[in-house]
């Protein structure tokens, strides 16, 4: 949606957003937050849009945030104090020319902290005290300019038709609700909810609300199907707009955190990235996947009950692998399939993730890891020199008997 106008909190947001493929059943929690603050006016959801685009320039950010996490039971995990697993308060900062971006969730063993400068950014995990550091794509598109003026970004603003025009066509995909007033953190919103028209799974449905004056999200919550409390969720708790002292924004790693290089692709890298696999984009079907892969390839026509849609070959990290398909939408069950390695290697050996330790399931007499989460189940397996991954928007009972029919 074009009103996300400001900030993307580059690890938070994007965990979040991975988790969020907006699921059905929504319509029964499109309430919007209140606060006892101001609400807006009803207007349709193009009225809106265009009314948060059209505000004044954002010459800062200062806030207070509140993120909930019950998507996985932390305990289960070994992982009873990382922020990020447990849902923490905490506060961002984004400068005045957006450049710069500083959130931080507080736990009892350190606080989780996300800068970005540029296209640079680090991320501090407290839990291993490991900081993960690397550069961000380019966009190409201009830094936003302080001061550049209500009129001046009038310019590029769409009409209320043009916008209604592209929600029109994310109806087609989407059911929506209209713009639903309300109020977080003190300022007026819209609130609105997402929900696809076929199965979700178990995703129950995505909200945002949003600034119905500067147009700057203010809450995203994620539900499971039959669940009014949100599995995800994160929520400014207090906002103001201004100016941010640079003090703010000085902030380094602990001395002594082991750090982690992440090579992002940019771009171009990623256009010749594409181009290089193009003939592993374009094997499909069980019989010529087979003969690609260095190990045999078990797709069977049906599982679980549900039909094999498609089967697609795969790079993974420079090795060929399969990826099958079963069942139509967020109800379906993918299936990735590639050569284990010569030495089968458990979460404790598996290169710093020693903290992370995932409950076991058997099956068939094999040992494997079981992920089960209120938004899906995720199993990896290995089995004859083949490692399989199993994972759908299925209660755990799914996901092993589907494992098992492998």
């Amino acid at each position: 949606m074009a009103f996300l106008r400001t900030l993307s909190t580059p690890r938070l947001l994007a965990v979040i957003a991975a988790a969020v493929v907006v699921a059905g059943g929504g319509t029964a929690i499109a309430v919007a937050a209140t606060s006892g603050g101001p609400v807006p006016k009803q207007e349709s959801l193009a009225e809106a849009v265009h009314g948060a685009l059209s505000g004044p320039p954002i010459t800062g950010i200062t806030a207070r945030i509140s993120f909930t996490n019950q998507l996985i039971s932390s305990s289960d995990l070994g992982q009873e104090s990382d922020p990020l697993l447990t849902g923490a308060s905490g506060r961002l900062w984004l400068s005045t020319n957006h450049q710069l971006l500083r959130l931080e969730l507080q736990g009892d063993n350190g606080d989780a902290q996300v800068v970005v400068n540029g296209n640079s950014f680090w991320v501090y995990d407290p839990s291993s005290a490991t900081v993960y550091k690397g550069q961000l794509p380019a966009d190409g598109t201009p830094s936003s300019k302080s001061g550049s003026g209500k009129a001046g970004e009038a310019e590029g603003i769409p009409s209320i038709a043009k916008i209604q025009d592209e929600i029109d066509q994310l109806s087609k995909d989407l059911d929506l609700s209209g713009a639903i007033p309300g109020d977080v953190a003190g300022q007026p919103t819209y609130t609105v909810t997402m929900s696809p028209p076929h199965s979700g799974g178990l995703l129950g449905a995505a909200t945002v609300a949003f600034d119905a004056v500067h147009g700057v999200p203010l809450q995203f919550s994620v539900y499971a199907t039959g669940d009014s409390s949100p599995v995800l969720q994160l929520s400014a708790t207090d906002i103001s707009y201004g100016t941010v002292p640079a003090s703010d924004f000085s902030v380094s790693p602990p001395a002594g955190a082991k750090v982690v290089n992440v090579n992002v692709p940019s771009a171009s890298a990623s256009k010749a990235t594409l181009a290089h696999g193009k003939h592993h984009a374009s094997i499909t079907g069980a019989a010529a996947v087979a003969k690609s892969v260095h190990f045999s390839l078990v797709a069977p026509k049906t599982l679980v009950g549900l039909p094999r849609r498609s089967v697609r070959l795969l790079d993974w990290g420079g090795s060929p692998a399969a990826l099958v398909t079963y069942g139509q939408n967020l109800g379906g069950i993918a299936v990735i399939e590639q050569s284990s390695p010569s030495t089968a290697t458990t979460p404790d050996q598996s290169g710093g993730h020693s903290e992370l330790s995932l409950p076991t399931v058997s099956i068939d007499g094999v040992t494997g890891d079981e992920l089960d989460t209120a938004l899906g189940t995720m199993i990896h397996f290995n089995r004859s020199g083949v490692a399989y991954t199993v994972l759908g928007s299925v209660p755990p009972v799914a996901a092993e008997a589907a494992a098992r029919g492998l």
